[in-house]
């Protein structure tokens, strides 16, 4: 009788007490290491990462683990890209305009300046071509994206003194994150990428006149009201702000299909859960900046016009310029259009009458 037919007629306990038992291949354990950009005292933005990481875990029956290193642990915030290009990590999360100096279209996946709001830009990555466009661009850099979480319409940041006109803007030293910067630029300001961990230590010590983060949940972490008074808003240069897993792609294509399905899931886990602890935590937060005798302020009309129009001058000149930028951007414009367009209808009108009421 062949080990088959025995296996078949006599059942595993014939087979074990025969001495002939089939080969059991066990699953081998996955460790991969995540490089974040952010530091812990975020429980939002950082717990992103950790959110997903917790998902993996029990996805997976504890098989496939993800320890999650705060910026500075094995590489510096802006040096995740690099980490995950050369497989020092199997992963980073982190906010893809960080990187525009490599390439500005690398911002399209995070925000740029009046770009879409988190359920616009949610709907392009999911539903639109954004996905298809993103995942061929990152190719090039060896890299695979999956969402990791979104802020929602941020504020406009913090500043010594006020902001009453586009000639204020001239000479200001902005901490302003990544791409919008070159914006602030073309405005005459000297914008500052620093990451979040630092911004406190700049603004106390007037090395930069202003800085922006997030909004009041993070920026009341992070102390910023206790070093500049003014807090404007909107943050024009982030509807949205979406952050992203980065996987390399060696590291991905060598999971089981399993697998695979367990890091989609869970990233999509750690996107929806960091945008609803931002829209919990954050009307609290401003509440009490408030009563701390924050001076909330809107960014003045003739502001945020030459901003705008900043920006769609930049946009036309990186559309002579950059290949990729051209591809991406002409579709994602296209779509927010259409994406405007709805919200005026609905969205818009809704939430208009809705504020003018109290509940």
């Amino acid at each position: 009788m062949d080990r088959r037919s025995l296996i078949k007629h006599a059942g595993i306990a014939g087979v074990l007490a025969a001495g002939v038992a089939p080969a059991v291949h066990a699953q081998a354990a996955i460790r991969w290491r995540l490089a974040s950009s952010f530091p812990k005292s975020l429980d939002t933005i950082f717990g992103a990462a950790e959110v997903f990481s917790k998902a993996v875990k029990e996805m997976s029956g504890g098989k496939f683990e993800v320890s999650v290193h705060a910026a500075g642990e094995l590489m510096p915030a802006f040096g995740v890209v690099d980490g995950v290009q050369n497989g020092t990590v199997e992963m980073a999360h982190t906010a893809p305009y960080y990187f525009f100096g490599k390439n500005e279209a690398f911002a399209i996946g995070g925000a740029i300046p009046f770009g879409m709001n988190s359920r616009q830009l949610t709907a392009w990555i999911v539903d639109g071509n954004g996905g298809k466009l993103m995942r061929e661009f990152y190719a090039k850099y060896s890299i695979v994206n999956f969402l990791g979480g979104n802020t929602g319409a941020q504020m406009g940041g913090w500043f010594r003194k006020e902001i009453k006109s586009p000639a204020d803007i001239k000479g200001l030293k902005f901490r302003i994150g990544g791409f919008a910067g070159k914006v602030i630029e073309r405005m005459g300001g000297v914008p500052q990428n620093i990451p979040g961990g630092e911004i406190y230590q700049a603004l106390e010590k007037g090395t930069i006149d202003a800085a922006e983060w997030i909004g009041p949940y993070d920026d009341q972490k992070l102390g910023f009201n206790k070093v500049a008074p003014f807090y404007y808003y909107p943050g024009w240069w982030e509807g949205s702000l979406n952050l992203e897993f980065y996987v390399n792609q060696k590291a991905l294509n060598g999971l089981s299909a399993e697998n695979k399905a367990i890091v989609q899931a869970a990233a999509y886990e750690a996107h929806v859960t960091t945008q609803a602890r931002y829209d919990a935590r954050n009307p609290g937060a401003l509440k009490q900046l408030v009563a701390a005798k924050t001076k909330v302020l809107p960014f003045p009309q003739s502001v945020l016009d030459a901003s705008f129009q900043a920006s769609m001058d930049l946009y036309g000149d990186l559309e002579k310029s950059n290949p990729d930028w051209k591809k991406i951007y002409d579709d994602y414009r296209n779509f927010q259009r259409d994406e405007i367009l709805w919200f005026r209808f609905a969205e818009g009108r809704f939430d208009s009458f809705m504020s003018s009421k109290k509940l």
